[in-house]
């Protein structure tokens, strides 16, 4: 996405920073209660910033998914986003461009603060006005205007039909925040947000020298009136850099369960372990929203020839690749849209098949393309370490089609300004849906170059395709429409699909509900998990 079950006794413990949030008491009286009751979760899903209006990560997602509600939400194993805060919503104009939700009545923030259909309407205009570069702000891009009727409706009118809002409002673009505390048009610190949530943040740590976060201790909310039922009377995320931390941490007892951040062969051995009855840690094993692709250049002298790119997705062998390098804990994916999500389908394989060099050496011969052909592959993590890309230039150099050099650029932040610049030939790089609608695996990647810059597109799709499959509020009726534009894509491979992951999450035996909040809409459910009294 991406320790201790105690609260926090005092500031600066173990090298970390804490703050106490506003309006939640203080960091002494956080310590009441019984430790033995906390549930103690880890992940590798970094982050920093945590106001809706700017959080767009995995890590904060995790966190703003359990703090903030927003109108609508998706119910466990189902990608229909059901109401939250609203009571019902439903498109009232014609192709889906007006869009009317009515809340539910008697909603408060954990400050107490009355919920209604005014701070709906602030939420949306302040993250479109705040705008933030790495926020969510472009989820929200088809709200023209919105407006509230009284305190319990909320009417929105899109510049152009836009079915999947209610699944954009489903997630945390749509959370809905105090007006009488978040300021119209800056950042509210860490330490001061307040949500209406199942969970309320009592305290935040960060990591020693930086910003992002350490460690976040949440209670139940006692101003919450929403559906969730909550298993548990205290629940802390703790943040680690790398999953052999996050291994060791489990190992430990500091965490009682993780996120899929595991190292894959570590997950592996553990299920493994498990089922021959050699440890008493459970793998829960469920669908994932997170893919992996390989990107191009399309601008480059060299990857910019379409044959170039047709010949690489020949040579791919996503199965050994999901077999050798990742224990099976991927999936190899030949489609842009992953598996139970509407539109998954097989477009890369029906165009390319598995891995053949003849093919590929003759798409190259019949474009008179000379061989090797030099490539410059870019990668900056991965769960495997350098064995993914060490595999993947492997595949490529196959029967000396190509000559690959391996560079890798660490820093997430440099590599994310490479991509933008144009400076990487091709790249790794991995993308978890932010809801569960097949448009979300295709317009964000394709159209106008996509947000990994690749410069390709196709008129067909961004002009025809796409806003013909956003005027179907039926999302099931918009499946053809999008397996014919992964036709177009599968054909000209600005991208290629490798897999997508499976996720693995590990607990502590004597903590519950885990298999009840592992699904493909990314959402993790604090409530669900409880723990046994053994």
């Amino acid at each position: 996405m991406k320790t201790s079950a105690e609260r926090l006794a005092a500031l600066g413990c173990a090298g970390l920073v804490a703050a106490t949030v506003a309006g939640c008491g203080s960091v002494t009286n956080a310590v009441k209660g019984d430790p033995s009751k906390s549930i103690t979760m880890g992940t590798t899903a970094v982050t920093s910033g945590l106001d809706p209006a700017a959080a767009y990560d995995t890590g904060a997602w995790l966190l703003l998914r359990n703090t903030f509600q927003s109108l609508l939400t998706f119910p466990a194993a189902s990608s229909a986003p059901a109401p939250d805060a609203a009571q019902s919503c439903e498109f009232t104009g014609g192709e889906a461009t007006q869009y009317h939700c009515t809340m539910r009545p008697g909603l408060k923030f954990s400050n107490g603060h009355p919920l209604t259909a005014a701070d709906v309407v602030f939420s949306i205009q302040r993250t479109k006005k705040i705008n933030d570069p790495s926020g969510p702000a472009g989820l929200l891009s088809s709200i023209k205007t919105v407006e509230a009727k009284g305190d319990n409706e909320v009417i929105f009118h899109l510049g152009a039909a836009d079915a999947t809002l209610p699944a954009k409002l489903a997630g945390p673009a749509g959370a809905i925040v105090d007006h009488q505390v978040f300021p119209a048009d800056k950042l509210l610190p860490n330490d001061q947000l307040v949500g209406s949530g199942p969970y309320r943040v009592d305290s935040i740590e960060t990591m020693a020298g930086g910003k992002s976060l350490g460690k976040v201790v949440m209670s139940p909310n006692d101003k919450y009136s929403g559906d969730a039922k909550l298993q548990n009377t205290k629940f802390t995320v703790k943040y680690y850099d790398k999953p052999a931390d996050l291994k060791a941490a489990l190992d430990k007892g500091d965490v009682d369960l993780t996120d899929n951040s595991l190292d894959p062969n570590t997950a592996s051995q553990m299920r493994s372990d498990q089922q021959s009855g050699k440890s008493d840690v459970q793998v829960v094993e469920g669908e994932s929203n997170s893919t992996r692709l390989l990107v191009f250049n399309t601008k480059d002298a060299t990857v910019g020839n379409t044959a170039v790119r047709r010949a690489a997705a020949q040579l791919m062998d996503r199965k050994a690749l999901a077999r050798d390098v990742f224990a099976r804990t991927v999936q190899p994916l030949y489609s842009l849209v992953p598996a139970g999500i509407v539109g998954h389908g097989s477009a890369y394989f029906d165009q390319f098949g598995d891995q053949d060099v003849t093919k590929a050496k003759k798409i190259l011969s019949d474009a008179k393309v000379q061989m090797p052909v030099p490539l410059t592959l870019t990668w900056s993590r991965s769960r495997a370490g350098s064995a993914e890309v060490d595999t993947l230039k492997k595949q490529l150099e196959t029967g000396g089609l190509f000559q690959v050099t391996v560079q890798q650029e660490p820093d997430s932040d440099a590599y994310r300004k490479g991509r933008n610049e144009g400076k990487y030939q091709a790249f790794i790089i991995g993308w978890s849906g932010d809801y569960p609608d097949a448009d979300n695996y295709i317009t964000p990647l394709v159209v106008d170059g996509g947000l990994y810059h690749h410069g390709w597109d196709d008129p067909r799709i961004s002009q025809k395709l796409v806003p013909d499959g956003l005027k179907q509020a039926d999302r099931g009726a918009a499946a053809t429409g999008y397996t014919q534009i992964q036709q177009i894509v599968a054909e000209n491979v600005p991208l290629i699909p490798l897999f997508e992951n499976k996720a693995f999450y590990a607990a502590r035996s004597y903590v519950t509900g885990v298999e009840s909040t592992v699904d493909s809409t990314g959402d993790f459910r604090f409530w669900e998990i409880g723990r046994t009294n053994k």
